[in-house]
């Protein structure tokens, strides 16, 4: 006899691929290497671009709009309320502190790198070496693990080879004065804008120079320029 109450039918199995598919915010100022980032990352590795970015305060909107699993954002955005890539690092690292977040920059400075790593990011690559280690990188901090890409890593360990600064390295706001008093602001800017006092950005001015050798603001316009540390 025919049963009455047949078993509903199945529904057709999920895609393994999309269950594992990583979800990703884009963020990048350029929209040509937006593009050309989202085309290398969907057409190697089980992961879509869930929304882009092209400033800091863009970025922000999108994490607070979708679901993502992980962050990958160049460091150095111009636009909007966030007023360098440190501050930016250090917001994100506040407000969602369990998102993996991998940076793309151009920096060349010791100093900044390490400073981007000192904000808490999973994973730190040069824009050069992208095309070459960029998936091994998302790979590698969508699991938790940490990544640095082989220039950086480098130039990194040249540094520390060469023992660094007479006075030691420079610390994460040390770097973050020196950057934005080498892109035009004043002390009395940064102070506002940092939210500390003057004589306090002016004392983490002083140490950063001192520690690089600097004498004077010319030297620092200088060196800026030399060292990428705008960058």
């Amino acid at each position: 006899m025919m049963d009455p109450y047949p078993p509903s039918p199945r529904p057709p199995a999920r895609d393994e691929g999309a269950r594992r598919s990583l979800r990703i915010v884009l963020a990048d100022d350029h929209p040509v290497v937006r593009s050309g980032v989202r085309m290398l990352v969907e057409s190697n590795i089980a992961a879509s671009v869930v929304a882009e970015a092209s400033t800091p305060e863009e970025l922000f909107a999108a994490l607070d709009r979708v679901a993502a699993d992980l962050v990958l954002t160049d460091f150095s955005m111009p636009g909007g309320n966030v007023v360098d890539g440190l501050s930016m690092l250090g917001r994100l690292r506040r407000r969602w502190p369990d998102l993996p977040v991998l940076v793309l920059t151009m920096a060349g400075n010791a100093a900044v790198l390490q400073s981007i790593l000192d904000t808490g990011v999973r994973g730190l690559l040069n824009k050069s070496d992208a095309l070459t280690e960029l998936t091994l990188a998302i790979n590698a901090v969508a699991h938790r693990r940490n990544y640095l890409g082989t220039g950086i890593r480098r130039l990194l360990d040249a540094t520390s080879l060469e023992g660094g600064s007479a006075r030691g390295p420079l610390s994460r706001r040390e770097t973050e004065v020196l950057r934005l008093f080498t892109s035009g602001l004043t002390v009395s800017e940064i102070a506002r804008r940092l939210e500390r006092s003057v004589k306090t950005v002016s004392r983490q001015k002083m140490d950063g120079m001192a520690k690089l050798g600097l004498r004077s603001d010319l030297e620092l316009y200088a060196y800026a320029r030399e060292h990428g540390l705008l960058s």
